[in-house]
């Protein structure tokens, strides 16, 4: 079973660390295709280009912020169907869902590598124990 198992979690593992790094660099290259950067008046980051997920985090936070300014303090909501500011409130959530969107691809992008890490290390282990008992069962069977 371990000759099995060894090579296929190394395997595994380094195909979720490839899908991992390509998801990264896929959503951060779409960000980057945007143009976005944050504010001078973000809490954070301010002045950055929206490339990674901390500055997806601010510039939606921000966005929000301007959002609530410009509609009293209103979400989409809670306002009046019949509001002329409802479309900018429409708008801003739909921004800040993509960036936090964004913000969870590259969560999911990081756990996938590290558990690939996690499953090439395992691999590897595996398949030198798997070999250390091949090893002992020789040595036992000739002594």
């Amino acid at each position: 079973m371990g000759k099995l198992v060894g090579p296929v979690a190394y395997v595994l593992g380094v195909l979720m660390i490839i899908g991992g790094v390509v998801t990264w660099w896929q959503v951060s290259t779409q960000l980057a295709a945007e143009s976005i950067t944050v504010p001078e008046d973000a809490a954070c980051q301010a002045g950055a280009d929206v490339t990674g997920p901390y500055s997806a985090y601010c510039m939606a936070g921000i966005i929000n912020e301007h959002a609530l300014n410009a509609t009293d303090g209103l979400t989409y909501a809670e306002m009046d169907r019949e509001d002329p500011l409802r479309a900018t409130a429409m708008n801003a959530s739909f921004l800040r869902s993509s960036l936090f969107t964004s913000v969870v691809a590259f969560g999911l992008a990081g756990m996938a590598i590290a558990v690939g890490v996690l499953f090439v290390l395992l691999g590897g282990a595996v398949a030198s124990y798997e070999r250390r008992f091949e090893e002992l069962g020789a040595g036992a069977a000739s002594g």
